[in-house]
């Protein structure tokens, strides 16, 4: 069937992360995604997420990197490429400069999603061929490194609701987390932070919240698939009782994902209190969402 020859490539730039992701349809299309290929780079553009300019320096780096992953798609036979940005292209002060760079590297366009869009390709991800009815309100949480996206929908209407809250693990661990591991004075601050942004939501009620983004799938390593509060406190514990080297060790994850641990758990922890639900661990997300959306184009012709 068409829908099995379609394979397809994200690569998702984001405040922490650029991802690479090459997938196609699993069986006849209608179930999860069969991974290819999957790649990550810590570039680290939390001062574009901050409304500061990413400068020439950086963006020289990033455009390397998706370069080398949108060749590394191409090696794995992948017939269609989107490069999308996400928070810090989206509020850089250099956004044009920065995105062209990147585009004469890579030779594709990039589009910088808007926060609607992101939300929208997040919550697809995360629900793809999940195993609930179609008139089931989901909660999808997407912590990025500068913002956090909050869905809510059904798998069989899409999204009715969402939001952005103008901050992520990166942009917090910048400003609020400097040190290694953070003081007891800095977390208090950061949580603080983390309740006041997430205090005006009011999203409608949910039958299943999902945690998904890098540090959600980082999680992994500390949590079980069902996060609560307490679950959530305990794991910060954990994870700030030595510095982020040493618990990546432990944890087997690289140093630069430890470090926005602290933060992501503050803002996981807020997202569970806005949803009123303990939250799961998310199998899929944005890029899933991208590509998902490229298989059905493929399909339309």
């Amino acid at each position: 069937m068409m829908a099995a020859r379609v394979r397809c490539a994200c690569i998702d730039i984001g405040s922490n992360t650029t991802r690479l992701l090459v997938a196609e349809p699993a069986g006849d299309g209608a179930g999860p995604l069969r991974v290819v290929c999957g790649q990550r780079s810590f570039v680290g553009l939390p001062q574009g997420a901050a409304g500061e300019a990413v400068g020439a320096e950086r963006a020289a780096r990033l455009a390397a990197v998706v370069a080398t992953q949108v060749a590394l798609a191409r090696d794995h036979h992948a017939s269609r490429i989107r490069v999308v940005g996400t928070a810090a292209l989206r509020r850089c002060a250099d956004r044009d400069e920065v995105v062209a760079a990147v585009q004469r590297a890579a030779g594709l366009p990039v589009v910088v999603l808007s926060a609607v869009q992101e939300a929208a390709l997040a919550f697809a991800g995360a629900t793809h061929g999940l195993p609930v009815a179609g008139d089931v309100p989901i909660g999808v949480v997407d912590v990025g490194g500068g913002s956090c996206e909050l869905v809510v929908g059904t798998t069989g209407a899409g999204v009715r609701w969402s939001a952005s809250v103008a901050t992520g693990s990166g942009v917090m661990t910048a400003q609020r987390l400097p040190s290694d591991p953070p003081a007891a004075a800095e977390l208090d601050a950061a949580a603080a932070a983390a309740a006041d942004a997430f205090a005006p939501l009011r999203p409608p009620p949910v039958d299943l919240a999902l945690a998904v983004g890098g540090s959600a799938m980082s999680l992994r390593r500390v949590l079980d698939e069902e996060v609560g509060p307490q679950a959530l406190r305990d794991a910060l514990a954990g994870i700030v009782s030595a510095p982020a080297r040493e618990a990546a060790l432990r944890l087997g994850l690289r140093p630069e994902r430890v470090r926005l641990l602290p933060a992501a758990l503050l803002l996981l922890e807020q997202a569970s209190a806005v949803f009123a639900r303990p939250l799961a661990l998310g199998m899929g997300g944005l890029r899933e969402g991208v590509l998902l959306q490229e298989v059905a184009r493929a399909q339309r012709g």
